[in-house]
């Protein structure tokens, strides 16, 4: 059996892993358009803030056993009559042949519709050359300062690297807030923490131009306004890179990726694709969205992977479960925000408490906001926010809602798990637990659904 991968990220490594674990025999066929297999995208922040010096320690791994990794190689154009996919390689066209072929030719950045991307200093941030770009000319001009273009997870987490590095940072927000995947009165707590670390949050605004101007840049807003800076990044978000899969005949659905299965096929047979460039099944909407996300990546990976060998798995789908670290602050979101419920049906109601994050009496306590959102008629669980300090085990709490979501359990439920407790990381009621017994309290008492609770 001859496999062939097109993308050697997330989810076609994966793939490529599952495959060779699956069927030993099967030769596999990995294309690369660059020369950076299975490398951590979502680390680029953190190589450009010198807290990874060494871009290597990206790699998620480096041995490729019973795996043919073809490194720029650009696939081209797919033959899916004859089985065979031709790639671009040092000015040479390689036709490699298939008997199934995994897509996985992840996400394009979204270039925004602003004059003067071309400028000198002025940097889109997605692959690891663009890193390497960016971190040369940060070693080489040593700038004082750098614009921020895109306020999502990339943006706040760039904002934090560059002041870690040293830069004056300005932000720059077409909404009022940041983080506009949140609910706007946590994206409002973690704009405070970027002020507060110095970053200028510039919001409200979207910047048109670009222009250069007594060498430095000049970012020229929609209202007027305009801010300097020695460095521009833009990093505002990604779209599916189908236009391959289009040409070979495969379905592209409504967010312009690919359609697939819960076994990833695609329609035309001997096909599956995976990844970024694919939509994905949500299982609290029961539907299909978009949400490329590495974590996701992986799963859809190995689902296909184990079906183009002759298995049959089914990808579960997910809730939407991120977290990120700005600062001393982490915010995580799993499932469906209020206004999110309500637009898909449900009757929602949501509730908010405050807690320590352990035992008040235990030095270190730290304070935690949990936000819960559930269905009022069945008390279903739909989704959750947690702000508070990063070392508040923000991640593994949220990780415990995205678990009761992906098992349809009841905001109740929760109290009837058996979470770990020990003084300094918890108490004998969780937070988790406290804030379901609030959003409880709160039903029963019957408040108004129209806006959110603070029990």
């Amino acid at each position: 059996m001859r496999v062939a991968i097109i993308g050697g990220s997330d989810a076609g490594i994966s793939a490529a892993l599952r495959v060779h674990e699956f069927n030993p025999s099967a030769h596999i066929s990995v294309m690369l358009a660059d020369a950076f297999p299975n490398f951590s995208i979502c680390g680029l922040p953190f190589y450009l803030s010198g807290e990874t010096p060494d871009w290597k320690q990206l790699a998620h791994r480096t041995e490729f056993d019973g795996i043919e990794v073809l490194r720029n190689h650009r696939a081209s154009h797919i033959d899916a009559a004859n089985g065979f996919v031709l790639a671009r390689h040092e000015e040479k066209t390689k036709a490699v042949p298939y008997d199934q072929l995994i897509i996985g030719t992840g996400a394009v950045p979204v270039r925004p519709p602003i004059d003067g991307l071309n400028e000198s200093g002025v940097f889109l941030l997605h692959t690891m050359e663009d890193s390497f770009r960016i971190h040369d000319y940060l070693t080489r001009e040593s700038p004082k300062s750098a614009l921020i273009i895109g306020a999502g997870y990339i943006g706040v987490e760039l904002a934090d690297a560059l002041t870690h590095r040293g830069l004056a940072v300005t932000l720059p927000s077409r909404p009022g807030t940041v983080l506009p995947s949140v609910d706007p009165d946590f994206g409002e707590l973690i704009g405070r923490e970027l002020q507060d670390r110095g970053v200028e949050l510039w919001t409200g605004v979207q910047v048109e131009r670009i222009e250069s101007f007594n060498g430095q840049l000049k970012a020229h807003s929609s209202l007027g306004e305009e801010r300097t800076a020695d460095l521009v990044i833009v990093a505002t978000g990604v779209k599916p890179d189908s236009e391959l899969a289009r040409g070979a005949g495969v379905e592209i659905g409504e967010h312009g990726a690919i359609r697939v299965s819960r076994r990833m096929e695609t329609n035309v047979p001997g096909i599956y694709a995976a990844g970024d460039c694919v939509e994905t099944w949500h299982r609290i909407r029961d539907a299909y969205a978009y949400l490329p996300l590495g974590t996701t990546s992986h799963k859809q990976g190995r689902v296909a992977g184990e079906n183009a060998a002759g298995g049959e798995a089914v990808f579960a789908g997910v809730v939407g479960t991120q977290v990120v670290k700005v600062f001393e602050v982490a915010i995580a979101r799993t499932g469906l925000l209020d206004c999110e419920a309500r637009q898909a049906g449900f009757d929602a109601f949501t509730a908010q408490t405050e807690m320590w994050d352990h035992k008040a009496y235990y030095p270190g306590a730290r304070k935690l906001c949990v936000r819960i959102t559930g269905d009022r008629s069945s008390g279903r669980l739909l989704g959750a926010q947690i702000l508070g300090h990063w070392k508040a085990e923000i991640s593994k709490r949220i990780d415990v809602l995205a678990t009761a979501l992906y098992h349809e359990m009841t905001v109740e439920a929760l109290n009837e798990l058996d979470l770990s407790y020990t003084p300094p990381l918890s108490s004998p009621w969780d937070p988790v637990q406290m804030s379901a017994q609030a959003w409880c309290h709160a039903i029963r008492t019957q408040r108004s659904s129209e806006e959110i609770v603070n029990v």
